[in-house]
C-alpha cells in the first residue's frame, strides 16, 4: 500500500498545527512538541528545511517560534509532501539501472502514475482546508481551548 512517511505526515501536523494556533505571536517548537508528540530534534530539522522553502517564517527572540510565511490558503499539502520528500533523499529510491525489463517497462510507470495522481490530489488540499476540518471537529488549539465550567 503507498503511504506517505512517518516524517512526512509529522511535518504535515507541524505545520498546519502552526497555521492553526499562531495567533497572535508565533508557536514555539515546544509548544507543537508537546501537542503532537513530534520529537524535537526531529522538528527543528525538518522546520528549517520549510522555512528556507518560504513555506514557514522563523521568529527570533524570548516569544519566537514558527508562523506561516504565506497565507494558509496559498500552500497545499502536496508541496510540504514535496518538500518533506526532498529531505528523505534518494534513501527509498530504486536505481533507474536496477531490476528487468517487466519492472522497468511496466510496474514502475504504474508506481509512478499512482504516486502523480496522489500528488495532484493532495495539491488540492491547502492548510486552510485543514484548519477548517480541525475547527469543524472541535480539535482544540492554543486560542480555542474547550472550556470546561465543572466545579
Amino acid at each position: 500500500m503507498l503511504k506517505l512517511s512517518r516524517k512526512t505526515v509529522l511535518a504535515l501536523e507541524a505545520v498546519v498545527d502552526i497555521a492553526y494556533n499562531a495567533r497572535p505571536e508565533p508557536v514555539q517548537a515546544k509548544e507543537i512538541t508537546e501537542r503532537q508528540g513530534i520529537p524535537q530534534r526531529y522538528l527543528e530539522q525538518v522546520m528549517q528545511h520549510l522555512v528556507h522553502a518560504n513555506v514557514l517564517k522563523g521568529v527570533r527572540g524570548p516569544r519566537g517560534g514558527y508562523r506561516l510565511a504565506r497565507e494558509r490558503r496559498r500552500i497545499t499539502v502536496g508541496e510540504v509532501v514535496r518538500l518533506v520528500g526532498q529531505i528523505e533523499g534518494a534513501q527509498d529510491e530504486i536505481d533507474e539501472n536496477a531490476g528487468s525489463e517487466l519492472g522497468e517497462k511496466v510496474v514502475r510507470p504504474l508506481i509512478d502514475a499512482a504516486v502523480a495522481k496522489m500528488l495532484e490530489d493532495l495539491d488540492q488540499v491547502t492548510i486552510e482546508d485543514l484548519c477548517r476540518q480541525a475547527n469543524e471537529a472541535n480539535v482544540p488549539g492554543r486560542n480555542n481551548k474547550k472550556l470546561d465550567f465543572t466545579i
